[in-house]
Formats: C-alpha cells, sequence, structure tokens
C-alpha cells in the first residue's frame, strides 16, 4: 500500500493512494472516488478491502486543487464545516478530468490487468456516474450519489454497465430527486438501482451516525459481485 504520483491533463501533479493484491499478479483495477472529506481513513480503508478482494485499487486526492493531502473525518462540526467548503469549491468538471487521469494512470500500471472499474460515495457516487458518462471506464458504481438528476442529459453517454445504491431516506437526495433519477435512466439496460429502504445517506460509511452493517453488507456485495461480472 502506497502512494503514487498522478500527472493532471491539464499539468501538474496530485497524489493517489495504490493497493494492490498479495502475490504480485495483474489483477482488475477499481479507481475509489473519494467523498467529502479527502482521502481518509475511510477511503483507505476502502481501498485495502478492495485489494484484499483481488482488485488493483486506487483512491485519487480530488482536492488537490483546493487543497492537497485533505484527509479528515466526519467526527466534529468543524471538519463537516471544512468539508461543505470544500464540496462548495469543487469544480466537477476538472474533477472528472483528474479522474480521467487517474483512469489512465491505473490501466497502465504493471499491477493491472486493463480492465478498470470505478465506485464513489457521495460526491464520489456522482463522479462515478459522471465517469461512466464521460469516459471509457469498464463499469461504475455509485454509492448514495448527490446531485445525479442535475446530469440526466448525459444518460444516454453510458455505454457500460452502471450501479447505482439509493438510500431511500437519503437527507441529501430527497424523494422527488431519487424519483426523476429512477425515471430518468429506465430506458438504459447498462443501468441497475438497488434502493435501500429505511437507509439514510452514507450507510455504508464504517463508523458514521447512520452506517448499518445489513444494508452496508448487501450493498458491498453486490458491488464486488458487479465488478467480478464486468471486470474479469
Amino acid at each position: 500500500m502506497t502512494d503514487v504520483t498522478i500527472r493532471a491533463k491539464d499539468g501538474g501533479t496530485f497524489y493517489g493512494y495504490l493497493a494492490t493484491p498479495a502475490g504480485g499478479a495483474k489483477a482488475p483495477g477499481v479507481v475509489v472516488i473519494q467523498e467529502i472529506f479527502g482521502v481518509n481513513k475511510v477511503m483507505r480503508d476502502i481501498t485495502d478491502g478492495l485489494a484484499a478482494q483481488g482488485f488493483t485499487a486506487l483512491c485519487p486526492d480530488l482536492f488537490w486543487r483546493q487543497e492537497p493531502g485533505i484527509q479528515i473525518t466526519d467526527q466534529t462540526e468543524a471538519e463537516w464545516a471544512r468539508a461543505f467548503e470544500l464540496y462548495k469549491g469543487f469544480d466537477v468538471a476538472k474533477g472528472v478530468d483528474d479522474l480521467a487521469a487517474t483512469l489512465d494512470f491505473l490501466r497502465a500500471h504493471p499491477s493491472c490487468t486493463g480492465k478498470v472499474g470505478a465506485v464513489g460515495y457521495c460526491l464520489g457516487g456522482k463522479l462515478a456516474f459522471l465517469m461512466g458518462t464521460r469516459t471509457s471506464i469498464d463499469a461504475a458504481v455509485g454509492f448514495y450519489a448527490v446531485a445525479i438528476d442535475e446530469n440526466l442529459g448525459e444518460a444516454a453517454n453510458i455505454k457500460r454497465p452502471v450501479m447505482l445504491h439509493v438510500a431511500e431516506k437519503d437527507q441529501f437526495v430527497p424523494p422527488e430527486a431519487q424519483a426523476k433519477v429512477k425515471q430518468g435512466l429506465a430506458g438504459n439496460s447498462n443501468v441497475t438501482i438497488h434502493s435501500y429502504p429505511g437507509m439514510d445517506h452514507a450507510f455504508a460509511r464504517g463508523g458514521g451516525a447512520h452506517y448499518d452493517a445489513q444494508a452496508a453488507k448487501l450493498a458491498n456485495q453486490r458491488t464486488a459481485d458487479f465488478f467480478k461480472q464486468h471486470l474479469s
């Protein structure tokens, strides 16, 4: 497990946390897309967990254009305030460009077979969806993605498998937005949507206020099966 340097398409560099499977054999890749707290312990644990499942996983620092190396938690009001500042200052188009650079880096890495998926959480869930519409990612998964309803005009660009995990009681994605997303993606056979009744935002974030072990286990298993199916 190590930090690597990724070159942005418009110049500059940013780091990513790379975890590879034991044994040294090539494996399918997964880009892990951060929440609004940076590449913190939660994201690193997810990346390590994917490596333990047999993937070469890479979590890039997407807040580097504002402040490199952000690693905060969801445990204090001050950290939440800082996280929302970063979210509001985040350039989504540049973020997708940086994810495309991460995708290129991972595909070319000697530990990767060249097949690469993406999984993202919260803001990262939206970005995973946009990787499905704007990049050549082989498969993408979004957990409790925010503001997808604002990008449904891109749905026709989804040519590869996309899976979304929707928290039905998500405080950041109201029922009308969820309905709009489901309706807007209903005609696309590449998209699979799973809803989790009674679940709030971040139900799969270990240690979070709304963590639910059973729902998290189900969503994570569906994600693992999805990647094994589409990245092998």
